[in-house]
């Protein structure tokens, strides 16, 4: 009898440090969101939905009108069932990518419109995701963000095959949007620049730096973002200071440019930040917010 409680309780305790990695008991996705998040627990994934999606207003994002108007043209096509391109959105850092894929939402969601982001680490689940989506009319994009890829990284090879479809035909109802620091989305080396140059073995390096280029040229259409001048970085911060009903003047300015300066960089990102932090002492200058500290 001691033998058979000490198994149960050895059982009980190896079962205590199992159930965390146990996926959840796999259910439906709730179809009425229109933003989801992939997850992966185990060998299991699964859509999560989200209900209440950060997205900002599209004519909030300052100087990237040309960007704009081109990713509303495709996901305009792509919503109505005509022939649209993967985008692959890529440049300075803080200049309004990732936000314009967001702002799709509220543009399109009545349209039927979904948006569903995944972490590079998952896209080896593009398969199971694209079987799961296919038939449904609802039309979806795979928004995967800060794309990267080191050698040999499992999903590269996954996105290549859902980008361009393999042995089975590509679904018609999903696009991928993917934002990235990197044009070809891997590391470049100088040495590629020497054709001919022998690295790590590679007898054929050209045929080498083919296969890197390869995945971004399966994006069909390519959106560059480049770094704000003044004038551009002070337009932003303006239109953020509107948003929170802050007026914009020469002491604003100022801040502005001395925050910039402090932060070394001028971008959409830091002119939001710099509009959080004089909208929050603006108010707190003028007794605004919920609840006053009494001493």
């Amino acid at each position: 009898m001691d033998a058979l409680q000490d198994f149960l309780r050895r059982a009980e305790a190896a079962l205590a440090r199992i159930e965390p990695m146990l996926p959840p008991p796999k259910r439906e996705p709730d179809w009425s969101a229109q933003a989801f998040r992939w997850h992966r627990q185990g060998l299991a994934g699964w859509l999560e939905a989200v209900h209440e999606p950060h997205a900002v207003e599209m004519d909030k994002l300052a100087c990237v009108d040309a960007q704009r108007d081109q990713l509303l043209a495709n996901t305009r096509q792509f919503v109505a069932g005509l022939p649209a391109n993967n985008v692959l959105l890529t440049g300075a850092r803080g200049t309004g990518k990732s936000s314009l894929v967001k702002a799709l939402l509220p543009v399109f969601g009545r349209d039927r419109l979904r948006l569903i982001e995944i972490d590079r680490e998952h896209l080896a689940d593009l398969p199971q995701l694209v079987e799961l989506l296919a038939g449904r009319a609802e039309r979806f994009i795979l928004y995967c963000d800060d794309l990267s890829f080191e050698q040999g990284d499992a999903g590269y090879k996954a996105l290549k095959s859902a980008l361009d479809g393999g042995l089975s035909r590509r679904c018609d109802n999903l696009l991928v949007y993917a934002t990235s620091n990197r044009r070809h989305l891997l590391p470049e080396q100088m040495s590629e620049n020497r054709e001919g140059w022998l690295r790590d073995g590679e007898i054929h390096p050209g045929e080498a730096i083919e296969e890197k280029v390869s995945l971004s040229d399966r994006f069909g259409l390519w959106l560059s973002f480049y770094p704000f001048d003044q004038e551009a970085y002070l337009a932003a911060v303006k239109g953020w200071l509107a948003h929170f009903g802050i007026k914009y003047g020469a002491k604003a300015e100022r801040a502005a440019l001395q925050w910039s300066l402090a932060r070394g960089s001028r971008s959409g990102r830091v002119a939001w930040q710099f509009a959080c932090q004089w909208a929050g002492s603006e108010g707190l200058a003028h007794g605004a917010g919920k609840s006053k500290r009494k001493d």
